[in-house]
């Protein structure tokens, strides 16, 4: 996998790309941050893009996909939707229980 690390964000907030597939990570940063590495991805020929999240980012990401099709990337749509949840190991060693979104866009 092939990870390119934009203005030193942690690996939540990465901007991944996995051969053919880009994928833009939603951390804790201000959307707008967000839709500009979407609004890249499809500048740079990428012809889909997914935006994941989990936990509280989940809103955020849906912000990011609505904002980049609305106002900047008109021609795409959503295609697919997938939401689950993941089991992660908190400091104190239980587990806990998150959920994730994944927005693909597609031009």
């Amino acid at each position: 996998m092939l990870t390119t690390t934009v203005n030193n964000m942690t690996e939540e907030e990465q901007i991944g790309v996995t051969g053919s597939e880009n994928v833009v990570l939603i951390g804790k940063k201000p959307a707008m941050n967000y839709v500009l590495a979407v609004v890249t991805q499809f500048n740079n020929g990428a012809k889909s893009v997914k935006v994941r999240a989990r936990g509280n980012a989940i809103s955020r990401a849906v912000d990011v996909a609505e904002i980049s099709r609305n106002r900047f990337v008109t021609d795409t749509k959503v295609d697919k939707i997938n939401i689950s949840s993941e089991e992660l190991a908190n400091e104190d060693g239980t587990k806990s229980k998150v959920s994730s979104i994944e927005i693909t866009l597609v031009k």
